[in-house]
């Protein structure tokens, strides 16, 4: 028997690894899909809902943020963003 959860769980994370790589700007594509292809799979539900909200954001906005040139918003600003951010330096995987 197939567990719709675990169906609905592999799709989000099947459409986060398409949107990772296809943000529009080449920087964020490496950023982002670098790290969701070696971290979905490990993701929780409350760590994928989060990257969702953040795949939202624009990427001259995010990217700012990643880079550490302009302050993270409060609601934003989450442990899964920190962990993109150390992952995107080179820092704990």
């Amino acid at each position: 028997m197939v567990n719709e959860a675990t169906d609905n769980l592999d799709e989000r994370r099947k459409r986060l690894r398409f949107r990772a790589w296809h943000r529009g700007t080449r920087e964020m594509d490496l950023v982002l899909g670098r790290f969701v292809d070696a971290q979905v799979a490990s993701l929780t539900d409350a760590e994928i809902d989060v990257l969702e909200a953040l795949m939202e954001v624009p990427d001259p906005e995010l990217y700012l943020w990643i880079a550490e040139t302009a302050d993270v918003p409060p609601n934003y600003d989450s442990p899964l963003f920190r962990k993109i951010v150390a992952f995107h330096r080179g820092g704990p995987k």
